[in-house]
């Protein structure tokens, strides 16, 4: 399986579980505002420009959309932070995490994120992770209905949020039907544990078990918010959608900026397209698990 391909698959696999948008590099930043076009073999956003960039107010002036992004209530929005967040496609299920002796080194009682998954053999499933995620956002109630008619957006993908973390796991399972752990834990102050100083400190990172080529991980140890696993990706509604609803409908920011659909077709296992792949286990349905609040926007 290339990596363009399993970039793709895990990225339709988070959608479908969440409506979301995964980011499959994590540490490449992508910031509320940033428009352009999705990479259809990849499944990743090529960003063009950002809205709330001096050049694009400009360009919001000479259309006279009569709006400036440079005012606090028009900036992107903080939420607050959540401990963990958890989504798994379908073909996972979430079990309870069981210790094994090779794990024994671990502090699994102060373990900030633990669990244990299995996944349905011959088929292809996703997690994601994320300790401790704040989700930012467009306002509602404002930006989007304005910049709606922005030239510079017609055909354009937008991020109206994003979810960034200290720490993220991802993971693509291989079809083996594999069971897979991890934990977010300190290791004890031993030689043999992997990431101590030369002092014997304890160290918090990432431990699993899993054995692929399609694991990506990293923890801060600063707990700085580098990464960026997920954001909301919307697509400027277009003129048929508006005729079919009818022109007496009001429209909202949800019809005007609806939840994008990925451009290509359904995807078989190895992330291929497939136009005439179907799911039929409803044994192994998508999950998600937010431990707080978030809103979601």
């Amino acid at each position: 399986m290339r990596d363009t391909t399993a970039s793709r698959k895990f990225i339709d696999l988070i959608r479908q579980a969440s409506s979301k948008w995964a980011n499959w590099d994590p540490p490449i930043e992508i910031k509320v505002g940033d428009y352009g076009m999705i990479d259809n073999e990849t499944g990743e956003l090529d960003v063009e420009g950002n809205i709330y960039d001096e050049g694009f107010q400009t360009l919001l002036d000479n259309q006279d959309l009569n709006i400036n992004l440079s005012e606090p209530s028009c900036q992107p929005q903080k939420g607050g932070c959540d401990d963990n967040m958890i989504m798994s496609s379908s073909g996972v299920k979430q079990g309870d995490f069981s210790v094994k002796p090779e794990v024994s080194f671990l502090n699994l009682a102060s373990a900030s994120v633990k669990a244990e998954f299995q996944f349905q053999e011959g088929k292809r499933g996703a997690v994601l992770v994320m300790h401790k995620p704040q989700q930012e956002y467009i306002p509602r109630g404002k930006v989007l209905n304005r910049i709606h008619k922005a030239v510079e957006l017609h055909d354009k993908y937008l991020v109206t949020s994003t979810f960034t973390c200290p720490g993220y796991y991802i993971y693509l399972s291989n079809k083996s039907g594999e069971r897979i752990a991890l934990a977010l834990t300190a290791s004890a102050p031993i030689p043999a544990a992997v990431g101590l100083t030369a002092g014997g400190a304890a160290s918090i990172d990432w431990w699993t078990d899993a054995q692929a080529a399609f694991l990506r991980k990293a923890f801060d140890k600063a707990g700085q918010y580098r990464y960026t696993p997920l954001y909301t990706l919307k697509h400027k509604g277009t003129w048929v959608q508006r005729l079919l609803r009818g022109a007496e409908e009001e429209e909202t920011e949800d019809m005007m900026w609806p939840d994008c659909t990925p451009p290509w077709q359904p995807l078989d296992e190895d992330g291929d397209e497939d136009p005439v792949w179907e799911d039929k286990d409803e044994d192994f349905a998508p999950r998600s698990a937010v431990e707080g609040n978030l809103p979601f926007a």
